[in-house]
């Protein structure tokens, strides 16, 4: 077993690994190294790469999403929305879409399709999307059309509604290469093909890929157990665990204050610097979902108030030092930029100017002006 360490160390460590103590060059870099920007809120995506990046602000991200296609917007851990490096797409996908097989098979594509329809509408949509992007009424008529009236059949439950029976599929369609976001069209969602801007591409074979995602994931958020990377991925806990011991040789234990967690092998580097003393993450930062033990990155108040139940990432993070010690919260109008900072804790006069300098961090990625308040904030979760 490793030498042991301290929770201390390790969250240094994972600041520095996530660009959020000195801030990187590249967006492709900064996202491999987050193992994926949650962008189920493109505002709060483009505002966690933006932090991570020298100077930058959104204009830059979507530049490195639309223009350079570096990122690549699809389906990431957990069936959410996440910006991925295009260089890993191939590890991701495989990955991915092994970690959706692992799930409840009784669940799955929620008893609408067969195997065999899956299929089908994985050629078909990789044939449809080839060279366009459509919405999502444009491409259920053309898999109407394509593979036959079934696809386009009604009968998913969605947000009071129901949904062409296509879309159940819609994950397993981005993890097996068949399509991938394209730019919005208005305020409509449109798909595409992800071999549009990386020819060539094909899923990597499972075992290497699911390495590549483990490996990853535990120089961002090492030292972990196979059940942080089980709640991380949406995946089983007997799976992850499998997973884990498959890898014996590359992952080692490390015993941190008393429990047991791995890492990479050999992966001993401590931070080499400082880390920044205060932090504002907005909703559903990697930092922030990804980083365990809870009752470590989020102790006492900070995990009753910035965490809905267990889950993290509802509530834009206040951190001291790489700990959770309040929430805070966003309004726009127009170009203004209110920012409004709760704190759990007492802070001090110099902390109080390094929350005004992110919140001004803040306003120039997301190009606002902003205005700072420190006062309790009322609104719930996703606010």
């Amino acid at each position: 077993m490793g030498t042991p360490t301290t929770w201390q160390d390790m969250t240094a460590r994972r600041l520095w690994r996530h660009g959020l103590a000195v801030p990187g060059d590249s967006a492709a870099d900064v996202v491999s190294a987050m193992c994926g920007a949650h962008a189920q809120v493109m505002s709060a995506a483009e505002l966690s790469v933006g932090l991570r990046l020298k100077g930058a602000d959104r204009t830059h991200v979507r530049s490195a999403l639309w223009d350079t296609h570096e990122l690549i917007k699809t389906f990431g851990p957990r069936g959410t929305v996440h910006l991925l490096p295009a260089r890993e797409l191939p590890l991701w996908a495989a990955a991915l879409d092994a970690a959706e097989r692992a799930g409840n098979p009784k669940v799955f594509h929620q008893g609408l399709l067969t195997p065999e329809q899956v299929q089908e509408l994985v050629v078909a949509v990789t044939e449809i999307l080839a060279d366009q992007e459509l919405t999502v009424d444009e491409l259920t008529e053309a898999l109407a059309a394509h593979a036959g009236p079934w696809a386009a059949d009604r009968v998913m439950d969605a947000f009071q509604d129901k949904w062409p029976r296509w879309r159940a599929a819609t994950q397993t369609l981005a993890n097996r290469g068949a399509l991938c976001f394209g730019p919005t069209r208005g305020r409509k969602v449109t798909y595409t093909s992800p071999r549009r801007w990386l020819p060539g591409f094909a899923p990597a074979d499972t075992d290497t890929a699911l390495a590549h995602v483990v490996l990853s994931y535990l120089r961002a958020y090492g030292p972990a157990t196979p059940q942080h990377f089980a709640q991380w991925t949406a995946t089983p806990k007997r799976w992850a665990s499998a997973l884990f011991a498959s890898l014996e040789g590359r992952i080692e234990p490390v015993e941190v204050e008393g429990a047991v967690a791995y890492r990479v092998a050999g992966d001993v580097e401590a931070a080499p610097g400082p880390v920044p003393e205060v932090l504002l993450l907005p909703y559903f930062d990697a930092y922030t979902v990804g980083a365990h033990p809870r009752e470590v990155v989020f102790p006492g108040a900070a995990h009753r108030r910035a965490l809905a139940g267990s889950q993290a990432g509802n509530y834009p993070v206040l951190y001291l030092d790489g700990v959770a010690a309040g929430v805070w919260h966003q309004r726009r109008s127009g170009r203004r930029l209110d920012v409004t900072v709760e704190a759990l804790v007492p802070l001090s006069a110099a902390r109080r100017e390094a929350v005004a300098e992110r919140v001004e961090r803040i306003g120039g990625v997301l190009e606002a002006v902003p205005r700072l308040s420190f006062d309790t904030i009322t609104v719930g979760p996703h606010a």
